[in-house]
């Protein structure tokens, strides 16, 4: 099925109540409507990002690999 068969179609995802229940506090106080938003909103976010993106920035990398270096592990 192409991309614009399914525009405007909706599935189901089930999810845990106790992240549920997290993601309810999370929102509280924001733009956001329902969970069904937020969860929609992060995930578009997050498969937005180009695949193998750096997680951590050069100088924090720097910083982990001669605190490691100091402790013996490198």
């Amino acid at each position: 099925m192409e991309k614009s068969e399914n525009k405007g179609k909706y599935g189901t995802v089930s999810l845990p109540l106790p992240l549920i229940d997290k993601v309810k506090e999370q929102i509280e106080g924001t733009g956001m409507h329902s969970v069904s938003a937020y969860v929609t909103f992060i995930l578009r976010q997050i498969l937005s990002e180009p695949q193998g993106e750096e997680v951590l920035g050069k100088d924090t990398e720097e910083k982990v690999k001669a605190r490691l270096k100091s402790l013996g592990y490198l």
